[in-house]
């Protein structure tokens, strides 16, 4: 309310200075026709401004600083992947039944044209994962994600995430699987409809994990040709990847 009425005020005043310069015109020159016409050019102006300056001066300003925003947030993405996504991919590519064909897509990622990320992202949203459950070893996973807590949380407070809200659902999803892991007393001993559950959660985290970083290499292979090397190089679908340049 403080602010809208703080713009009434301003506008006023705007208003009763134009007066007054009006006025002194008047009184200095005594000449009405010229303040008529330079009034009507001005109106005449007024729209063609209100285009450049709110259509686009204003456009222009959003889009440099959307680029600058989605700047920080892929370097939020990257040290996301650095720390934890790289190795959730691989523990969770390993345990996943169907996952040989997109293995087999995923390791020629270096030779992907710029629209084969776009077709594979929507294909790998329409996949159905069938995570095995017990090929993954979940005391040492849940010792990972404790120890990755602290990194989790400052990630959530980053506010560039505003911008990326499917992102924000992954942070979300990874630290609930956390949860859901540290809550368990007896991790070795749980039962099959337990062992169910938690299979569904790693298939919520693996599904919006591997379309991510398929955006993420995109991103790379366009802006950053050295660190999509190394991305390559440490592929998680490949069982044989190096970082070693061979």
């Amino acid at each position: 309310m403080s602010r809208l009425k703080w713009r009434i005020l301003f506008g006023i005043t705007l208003i009763m200075l134009s007066g007054f310069f009006y006025v002194f015109h008047y009184i200095f020159f005594k000449n009405t026709a010229s303040i008529y016409n330079n009034l009507l050019l001005q109106l005449s102006f007024l729209p063609l401004s209100v285009f450049l300056v709110t259509v686009i001066v204003s456009q222009l300003l959003t889009m440099r600083d959307k680029h600058a925003k989605l700047y920080k947030l892929n370097m939020v993405i990257g040290a996301f992947f650095s720390e934890v996504g790289m190795k959730l991919l691989k523990i969770f590519s390993e345990s996943e039944s169907s996952s040989g064909d997109i293995r087999n897509d995923l390791m020629t990622i270096s030779d992907w044209p710029g629209q084969k990320f776009i077709s594979m992202s929507e294909v790998l949203k329409k996949h159905d994962y069938d995570i095995q459950i017990k090929k993954i070893d979940l005391e040492k996973l849940r010792e990972f994600l404790i120890l990755k807590r602290n990194f989790l949380l400052r990630l959530l407070e980053n506010p560039n995430l505003l911008e990326h809200e499917t992102f924000t659902k992954l942070l979300w999803a990874v630290f609930h699987f956390s949860e859901e892991l540290e809550c368990r007393t007896d991790i070795k001993q749980l039962p099959e409809t337990d062992l169910e559950h938690l299979a569904g959660d790693i298939k919520r985290v693996y599904s919006l994990l591997i379309v991510h970083w398929i955006s993420y290499m995109k991103h790379l292979q366009e802006d950053y040709p050295y660190l999509f090397s190394l991305a390559v190089r440490t592929n998680p679908f490949n069982p044989g990847a190096s970082p070693e340049v061979k």
